[in-house]
């Protein structure tokens, strides 16, 4: 078994190489924070629902000599069609960038409707996005999603108080030739994770590494997504990384936090709110 998460990782059968933390646009950081991510070796830039200006900067100042070593994804929530190429090609306008690595179909809890798989197959054909990637809130889409064959990978909401993932997504993915990449969001669920308000009587409170790490520590999972909205947090996030797998006692105490805390608040219809947006050090 590993010890710890620093090596790259490739995404499943899109083949991208990555390190195994990515950051989402809303973290809200600045140019300066984002380059010095990329000189760490995060190279996954998620410019999603809330496109700030930070890692827009960063993007243009980074992509001009280093795109090759970059993933850069883009996101739409449009379940029509209509504004999906404007949109998508806007993004890359403001980005200028000839493609993105990924194109994420945002929150699609029933099938796609063959007009979004044409739009988005256009787009793969004609060299604008490299990877299509879908994500939902109802895990049990991902069945159908999968069984399409179009997505090179997948991403997740995943968190040790919403485990469902493990029955519902992550065996889907064994008997496959070649798996979609596994990236998984909302790691500290808004934040509640490691409030010590959310806390149960007699348990300390999780360090947003810890809930990382609990993510990572799923053989499924190929990378996480943080959203931290200073320096000082993305330096900390970052040490998930060279903390390696939980042990044993570790899971067994966020597994005790985790249905505390969905015990206690369990509605999730925000989900889709900040599906693309993290909470403060929270993943994406």
């Amino acid at each position: 078994m590993a010890t710890h998460f620093e090596d790259n990782v490739t995404l499943g059968r899109s083949g991208l190489r990555t390190l195994r933390m990515g950051i989402g646009s809303d973290a809200g950081l600045d140019a300066a924070s984002l380059e010095w991510a990329f000189e760490q070796g995060v190279n996954y830039f998620y410019w999603g629902t809330r496109r700030t200006p930070g890692m827009k900067n960063a993007i243009l100042s980074l992509a001009p000599s280093h795109r090759d070593q970059m993933v850069i994804a883009l996101q739409t929530y449009d379940v029509t069609g209509l504004a999906m190429d404007h949109a998508f090609k806007r993004g890359l306008n403001q980005l200028k960038l000839d493609y993105a690595d990924v194109l994420i179909l945002g929150k699609r809890d029933g099938p796609v409707p063959g007009r979004i798989e044409d739009k988005i197959l256009a787009l793969k054909e004609a060299g604008l996005v490299k990877h299509l990637c879908i994500s939902a809130h109802d895990r049990t889409a991902y069945e159908s999603h999968l069984s399409r064959g179009l997505y090179d990978l997948i991403m997740v909401r995943y968190n040790c108080a919403h485990p469902g993932a493990e029955k519902e997504v992550f065996p889907l993915l064994d008997p496959m030739d070649s798996r979609p990449g596994v990236i998984v969001y909302n790691s500290t669920r808004w934040g509640h994770l490691f409030d010590s308000a959310w806390m149960p009587s007699g348990e300390p409170t999780p360090d947003p590494t810890h809930l990382y790490r609990h993510a990572l520590s799923h053989p499924a999972v190929d990378m996480v997504l943080t959203a931290p909205s200073t320096r000082l947090q993305l330096e900390q996030n970052l040490k998930a990384l060279e903390q390696g797998p939980l042990s044993a006692d570790e899971s067994a105490w966020l597994a005790r936090i985790g249905k505390h805390v969905h015990v206690r608040n369990p509605n999730t219809t925000w989900d889709f709110l900040f599906q693309g947006r993290g909470a403060g050090r929270s993943g994406s």
